[in-house]
């Protein structure tokens, strides 16, 4: 366990750690609804633009194997402050890019950084109690809700009124204000955990073959996660195209109506202790695999997106709250690990769900999207309903 000089969680740090997740997860979605406009000035190729997303799911997939450990043997306030300088830098990086290679590699910096959402929520879990655990992770999760969904709509409209570039710049210049509120506020954490680093990266396998519930979780987690993904890294595609023609920032509007999804993290983080992550999870499942229904079945009518998005963000981040909870109580001594492991499936499947679902979309369009996110919905209800906690 990790021992901290503050060992409470006041509601002032809780908002800066909430509000700096929100501010770090949306660097993984920034290039989303800009994607047409970096392809036109790159003159990308479908493909090519498919591995853009992807690179930064994929090195926060990587942080989450060799970074995220590290929060179990060293302070966390030293990561957070060493990744958000990364994080600034690789920004920079992305900014001044001028071919796909130099883009596709400071994406991938990006989502390594963006690690400093991994160190920031087992930090919150380890200062809080078992009776506020759900609470806790509820508001944390609301953050992320908020940053991975309004990041689409900033995004959208910077990129349409100044150039994708400066989407880079703006992410630049809110790591730099973040790293410092964190550098100043958080606690200084002292863990008694004193392994290694190979031996603790190559313990993250023994906990993954040890708990059947880890394995559960982080199964059921990717497969949600990649039609989650599948979905947002083709909207832009899908609405840029006829009937709507909408531009970046019209695009981008899409993730105002998807704040949907905070509703479902703070219920989700209230009613998981009285019904279990298991149940709530499944009812989740259902309620998404409803919106991709709608949003196939409307997919040329505004109406008929607006109302599939939102049931599927709402069951999106009613799913993560509910299966966070459940891994964070496996093992306190592995928060970090096991945090990792979790997650390291999520952003596996959602780096997989960005790139197959644009795949999809080249070949049967939104028809395509739709039915592949429903096949992975339906493989996620099968995969939590096996477990039995």
């Amino acid at each position: 366990m990790s021992t901290t000089h503050n060992e409470t969680l006041s509601q002032g740090r809780l908002l800066l750690m909430s509000s700096a997740v929100s501010a770090t997860a949306a660097n993984l979605y920034y290039n989303q609804p800009i994607l047409p406009n970096i392809g036109a000035e790159l003159g990308l190729t479908g493909g090519q633009l498919g591995v853009v997303p992807a690179a930064g799911q994929i090195g926060y997939a990587a942080a989450l194997l060799f970074l995220s450990p590290l929060g179990d043997t060293l302070p966390r306030k030293r990561l957070i402050a060493i990744l958000s300088v990364l994080l600034v830098l690789s920004s920079l990086v992305a900014f001044s890019s001028s071919g796909f290679i130099a883009l596709v590699i400071a994406c991938f910096i990006i989502g390594l950084s963006a690690n400093i959402t991994q160190q920031l929520i087992p930090f919150a879990a380890s200062l809080s109690t078992p009776e506020n655990k759900g609470r806790v992770i509820g508001t944390l999760m609301t953050g992320l809700t908020v940053g991975i969904l309004l990041s689409r709509t900033l995004s959208g409209f910077v990129g349409e009124q100044f150039g994708w570039r400066a989407v880079f710049l703006m992410s630049a210049c809110i790591a730099t204000l973040f790293g410092v509120l964190l550098t100043v506020f958080l606690p200084t954490n002292t863990p008694t955990i004193k392994i290694p680093y190979f031996k603790l990266v190559a313990s993250m396998a023994t906990l993954f073959k040890q708990h059947a519930t880890l394995r559960t979780s982080a199964f059921t987690g990717a497969l949600w996660f990649a039609s989650f993904n599948a979905l947002w890294a083709t909207l832009a595609l899908h609405v840029s195209e006829s009937p709507f023609h909408y531009n970046a920032q019209q695009a981008g509007l899409f993730g105002v109506i998807a704040i949907a999804g905070v509703i479902g993290a703070k219920v989700s983080g209230s009613l998981v202790s009285r019904f279990g992550s298991r149940n709530m999870i499944s009812m989740a499942l259902m309620i998404i695999a409803i919106g991709f229904v709608i949003s196939g079945l409307f997919a040329d009518t505004l109406l008929g997106l607006i109302a599939g998005i939102i049931l599927i963000d709402l069951g999106v981040f009613s799913a993560q709250v509910s299966n966070q909870v459940r891994v964070f109580s496996i093992d306190p001594q592995a928060q970090s690990r096991i945090n990792g492991i979790y997650m390291l499936g999520y952003y596996l499947g959602g780096a997989l769900g960005s790139f197959v679902g644009i795949q999809a979309f080249d070949l049967a369009g939104w028809f395509g999207v739709v039915c592949l996110s429903i096949t992975l919905v339906a493989l996620s209800f099968v995969v939590n309903r096996a477990n039995k906690q």
